[in-house]
């Protein structure tokens, strides 16, 4: 696949919804982490569409998003064509989402390879990202398989989904295997035997596949979403369709489609990986002091040690303080212990269940 021809069927979805509450008070409804410049000076959506220059044609790219976020997207990749941001019919789990997206393209290119990414991971590897896609690209067509991307464990992690890896596909670097097992989120315990087994690898939640062989195995493992995907493409079905879509099941991907298929192929990668998961992740992306604090922005800090600090326009002074998550925004500001980093969103919802509605 390699070759100019095998390049004119390569796509890629950038799936950008999701609000990023463990991200508040920077992130919002209307303005998410995915679409903030988090990491520098650009945002991690145009980060995500920058890393496939010269693996997929700019005009293969498209963005899956609601529509409240079309206008800046939009705004975001001014040279992606108008048409190539779908826009979701309602927020029903990565499977209805993608198998939503994948039969749009299957439409317009019956042999298409399809790649799917999320636009809030950061990679500083570009050029052994593309080596891997270019690796997942090219077993998705040869092997007939759906393939993922895993990264090698370098903790004992238990908010990330694993992949036990069996026979190896491809031996050379970046090697390739059959996925033998997928499990999500284990317990401290199983976590810890998992990285020291060397066979278990992060489940990335990034793709590649044919269309066809993809919607195939949605038809089989999860007919009730293919039966209403298939509805959009038919005369005056579109409306009920999306009506019948805002009924499916949220259900990821992983769960109703990867680890019911016969055949996954597991790329696992070389390139450095993070999922952006929460505040805590910022030291690793941005560095750290002598006291291993974490800065962005306007701040000061003074005998800290392990603080994580956005400041904002205003001067945000801390002193004496260990361990805690601190971020300033114009109407809002976020103090809470390092430790209770995913607990964020439970500020998200507090806010939308009461009077704060217009803060989330």
């Amino acid at each position: 696949m390699a070759d100019g021809q095998g390049r004119a069927h390569r796509y890629a979805v950038i799936m950008a919804g999701g609000i990023g509450s463990r991200f508040w008070p920077q992130s919002r409804r209307r303005l998410p982490k995915q679409l903030l410049a988090i990491n520098g000076r650009h945002t991690l959506l145009q980060d995500t569409a920058r890393r496939l220059r010269g693996a997929v044609r700019p005009t293969n790219i498209l963005v899956v998003a609601p529509r409240e976020l079309v206008v800046p997207i939009r705004r975001q990749l001014a040279t992606l064509p108008r048409a190539n941001v779908l826009v979701e019919p309602s927020a029903r789990g990565t499977a209805a989402c993608l198998a939503f997206a994948v039969a749009q393209i299957a439409r317009r290119d019956p042999q298409a390879l399809v790649a799917v990414l999320a636009a809030d991971h950061v990679i500083a590897d570009v050029a052994g990202f593309r080596r891997s896609l270019d690796t997942a690209f090219e077993i998705a067509a040869s092997e007939r398989s759906l393939v993922t991307f895993g990264i090698r464990p370098t903790a004992a992690e238990t908010g990330f989904g694993y992949i036990e890896v069996g026979a190896a596909v491809r031996r050379r670097a970046p090697r390739v295997y059959w996925a033998a097992r997928f499990v999500e989120k284990p317990d401290a315990p199983t976590a810890q035997s998992f990285l020291a087994s060397g066979r278990h690898l992060w489940n990335s939640g990034m793709f590649v596949w044919r269309a066809d062989v993809f919607l195939d195995a949605v038809r089989r493992h999860a007919p009730r979403i293919a039966r209403v995907v298939d509805g959009f493409a038919r005369r005056g079905g579109a409306v009920a369709a999306r009506r019948a879509y805002a009924r499916l099941p949220p259900l990821p991907v992983d769960v109703a489609v990867m680890e019911r298929a016969e055949r996954v192929a597991v790329v696992a990668a070389t390139f450095d990986w993070s999922d952006v998961g929460s505040w805590a992740a910022m030291p690793g992306l941005w560095g750290t002091d002598a006291a291993g604090n974490a800065t962005r922005g306007n701040a000061l800090l003074l005998e800290c040690r392990g603080t994580v600090v956005y400041g904002g326009t205003r001067l945000l002074a801390v002193l004496g303080v260990d361990d805690l998550i601190i971020v300033d925004s114009p109407d809002a500001v976020l103090v809470c212990p390092r430790s209770r980093a995913q607990d964020v969103r439970r500020v998200v919802a507090a806010l939308a269940r009461g009077r704060g509605r217009h803060l989330c």
